[in-house]
């Protein structure tokens, strides 16, 4: 089956996948915090998508191929940053080999880049990831799948790419989802909260998550004290997020609006990487399939 981000945000079930994804958000970061960083926000993630679909070959581009050039039109076009923030983004990815030159160019004129092999274990662990989720959610074989043709991520990866440029709402999901998804670091903040969440009560105006380490977030999420204060003091300006008590003594509240954005968010992300995953994988089975089983299958 194909799930609509509807059937997921009325799905009682999709909160443990939440919460899976999330806690796989948290091992990414433990395991390596930089390249974690780059999801962890919005506008970073954003670029970090243009980049890897360009490489692959992005469904509106004639032809696959990721420069300096390119990339900065893309990034103006598709109204993620300016020239000055991509141009530097694409630098940072290169200083620290997310990204690398292509050993044997075409085009002498231009310097084409492509992910680097741990770049590529990441987004690969990333489309993973979801594609696990869904299946754990319908019993489907989306990854039973992929092992008789795991190349077919970086098919799927570009239109996935695609789809989130054009979604309204992956770009602009909430007033609270959003202030900690633009801001540095506060991408993986936000998971990390709601990774903190055990049960929802649903007729409840707030979801309690526990006492909370401002101090280990600080040094998990390579935030500064000053920014994680400010963060959480906006959130509480905005009425999703307090303490029960004494701030730092007491636990931790998230309001049912917050974690509704974010569980929308999930649903929609969720749903529109499944109706992508059905139309790359069954393609990919059509052509897999020889002649003389289709004959038998009519």
């Amino acid at each position: 089956m194909v799930f609509t981000a509807k059937e997921l945000g009325q799905n009682e079930n999709f909160l443990s996948a939440i919460l899976h994804s999330a806690h796989e958000l948290m091992a990414i970061y433990s395991d390596n915090p930089r390249i974690a960083s780059i999801m962890a926000a919005q506008q970073r993630w954003l670029l970090a998508h243009a980049g890897f679909s360009l490489s692959l070959g992005y469904p509106d581009e004639p032809a696959p191929g990721l420069y300096s050039g390119r990339f900065i039109d893309f990034a103006v076009k598709h109204g993620i940053a300016s020239r000055n923030t991509a141009a530097a983004f694409l630098k940072e990815m290169l200083a620290y080999k997310f990204i690398q030159p292509v050993a044997r160019s075409s085009d002498r004129r231009i310097t084409l880049l492509e992910p680097s092999a741990l770049t590529r274990e990441y987004m690969m662990r990333w489309i993973h990831t979801h594609l696990i989720v869904l299946d754990t959610l319908d019993g489907g074989d989306r990854m039973a799948k992929i092992a008789l043709d795991p190349d077919v991520i970086w098919r799927m990866h570009p239109i996935i790419a695609k789809r989130i440029m054009d979604s309204e709402i992956l770009r602009n999901p909430g007033v609270t989802f959003s202030l900690f998804n633009w801001a540095t670091s506060g991408g993986a903040v936000m998971d990390y909260l709601i990774s903190r969440i055990t049960s929802i009560d649903f007729t409840a105006d707030k979801v309690l998550i526990g006492p909370l380490s401002m101090k280990l977030m600080q040094s998990q999420f390579m935030i500064s004290r000053t920014h994680l204060k400010r963060l959480f003091k906006r959130a509480a300006e905005f009425g999703s997020v307090g303490w029960v008590g004494a701030p730092g003594k007491s636990s931790f509240w998230l309001s049912h609006t917050f974690v509704s954005e974010y569980w929308n968010y999930q649903a929609e992300k969720y749903a529109m990487i499944d109706a992508m995953s059905h139309e790359v994988l069954h393609a990919a089975a059509d052509i897999r399939m020889p002649s003389n089983a289709l004959f038998l299958s009519s």
